[in-house]
């Protein structure tokens, strides 16, 4: 295991000599879902920060599509690094990521700490610090093996999930369509599916320490899929920051992206 830099701070100041290129953001989507699925939230965050911001897809979603999903957390940091390396992309590396992705990012930075350089979590989760039922909560166990498994309609299948992960759409039915419309123009297989929920439920050991790592919490209280207070174990566990929406759903960055972008901004220049 690596070990991080002494330069770390309590938050993602970012302080380096005047000819050095800024570290830029990536950002990782969680279950079946893609780079699109962040709507202009990319957009909004670099103009904010004034910083490179960049949306990646993993293994079997969006632009990866065709490719197998990683059956672990650690294949998925390894596709990621890899694609990162064929970029040309050292870092160190600001991450945002949400569910899924949040694990992701968190074994990424727990791996290889040099290579993240500060962390921001949405709505994760992680095995071994909050338990299975918070971790998924059983009343959506009916409705995601529905939504995900049944055969239905792209534009069916993706008002379920909305209906599962946001509160605060005000036009359901359009934003469908568009979900809709991604699917199909890039498809997430059913075996793809299960290999993304089968890397979910092995998760990792998770460390009892991460020293020099900055990191945000970022949480939905009204998140009818995953428990706020897995991010409130985390917080805990790691001493990080933890910022509560009152309203939002899962997708949190969906349902309040100038929320989420403005709670960064206040973290990063504090």
């Amino acid at each position: 295991m690596g070990h991080r830099d002494d330069q770390s701070s309590a938050v993602c100041t970012g302080n380096q000599s005047s000819d050095a290129p800024l570290p830029g953001w990536v950002l990782l989507r969680g279950l079946i879902r893609e780079a699109r699925h962040w709507e202009g939230l990319p957009e909004q965050l670099a103009q904010a920060l004034q910083e490179p911001v960049r949306a990646l897809d993993l293994p079997g979603n969006g632009t990866h599509c065709r490719e197998s999903s990683p059956t672990s957390i650690d294949g998925m940091v390894d596709a990621l690094r890899q694609q990162l390396g064929n970029s040309g992309s050292s870092g160190p590396h600001r991450v945002l990521a949400i569910s899924l992705g949040g694990m992701v990012a968190l074994r990424w930075a727990q791996r290889f700490p040099n290579e993240v350089q500060c962390l921001v979590m949405i709505n994760s989760s992680l095995r071994g610090i909050a338990p299975f039922y918070q971790r998924l909560r059983p009343r959506q166990y009916p409705r995601l093996l529905t939504a995900l498994l049944r055969s239905l309609g792209h534009e069916q299948r993706e008002r379920l999930i909305l209906r599962m992960t946001t509160r605060l759409q005000s036009d359901l039915p359009g934003v469908a369509r568009k979900h809709a419309r991604w699917q199909r123009e890039a498809p997430v297989s059913k075996a793809n599916l299960m290999r993304q929920l089968l890397a979910a439920a092995r998760g990792f050991s998770p460390p009892q320490e991460l020293p020099g790592l900055p990191a945000l919490l970022l949480a939905s209280r009204s998140d009818e899929m995953v428990s706020w207070r897995c991010s409130q174990a985390m917080a805990e566990r790691w001493g990080w920051p933890l910022e509560l929406h009152p309203k939002a759903g899962h997708d949190l960055p969906l349902d309040d992206p100038d929320w989420v972008v403005e709670r960064i901004r206040q973290w990063r220049n504090a």
